[in-house]
């Protein structure tokens, strides 16, 4: 857990736990159960069943903290499995915090704050704040604010088909959406990183009359972040188009379906 996890000041959000189901203590009426007579075989069984359970629950635990973290940051034959260190534990607001304290933690950060970073509130200047705050070193933010007021210009709104302030026209969605595909280290010490992040962006207006369709767009994200009192922060980011795959023979959904999926699926906390 990070020093600063008790920092929790932006937003808020919900978390989501699978119970396994318990075992029932009585029949329909009350009463406790009796064991079958004389049946050890059957209790036999049911405890083959039990310890069965247990495996699974055991295994999408996802580890056990005390295991050692794996040892390399750079991907290989099983770079899209799911590794050993537990990974974030709390939120400011939307954007995941906790990272751990090593390459697995640095690259978890670094995914996860670049879902952020693609996300409709970079579009609006106070939830743009609070979430550069959240996510970049103390040292870097107040210039960086000035200079994302003066980029997320009204003429930028205005060619992305939002209003001045940064909200869809009435009757329209806005998405922006930034969904990572993997990560890679490039430079690691104790309290520094470099990692990039190769991930698809959504963006456009839909519904009825957008003249603004929803595309995506294919980037990689070279992030330097510097470990903090809050954990991973963020001191750069320099991005650049690609790789970029060739768009499949699929159908091409109507305005209206893509504004029902981006308010029905939610997104997702990312951790190597």
């Amino acid at each position: 857990m990070s020093p600063g996890d008790e920092h929790d000041g932006y937003g808020g959000s919900g978390q989501t736990r699978t119970r396994l189901p318990e075992g029932n203590t009585g029949d329909v009426h009350g009463g406790p159960r009796r064991p079958a007579r004389g049946s050890r075989s059957l209790l036999m069984g049911v405890g083959v069943v039990v310890l069965l359970v247990a495996a699974i629950a055991f295994a999408n635990r996802g580890g056990d903290p005390a295991d050692p973290p794996a040892s390399s940051g750079t991907p290989g034959r099983s770079a899209t499995a799911p590794t050993g260190t537990r990974p974030v534990p709390h939120t400011n607001g939307t954007v995941p915090t906790g990272h751990a304290h090593d390459e697995q933690g640095a690259q978890s950060a670094a995914a996860n704050y670049a879902a952020a970073l693609g996300s409709p509130d970079m579009y609006q200047r106070g939830p743009r704040e609070a979430l550069v705050r959240a996510v970049y070193a103390p040292e870097v933010v107040d210039d960086l604010l000035k200079r994302l007021d003066a980029s997320y210009s009204p003429e930028l709104m205005a060619s992305t088909g939002l209003e001045a302030n940064g909200t869809a026209p009435s009757g329209l969605t806005f998405v922006a959406r930034a969904v990572p595909i993997g990560t890679r280290v490039t430079e690691y010490s104790e309290d520094k990183a470099t990692v990039e992040v190769w991930y698809v962006n959504l963006t456009g207006l839909a519904g009825e009359g957008s003249v603004k369709p929803v595309t995506s767009a294919w980037f990689t994200s070279t992030q330097k972040l510097r470990w903090t009192a809050q954990g991973w922060r963020l001191t750069s980011t320099d991005e650049h188009e690609g790789p970029t795959p060739v768009n499949g023979d699929g159908r091409a959904s109507v305005a209206e379906e893509i504004a029902e999926a981006v308010e029905q699926y939610g997104g997702f906390t990312y951790a190597r």
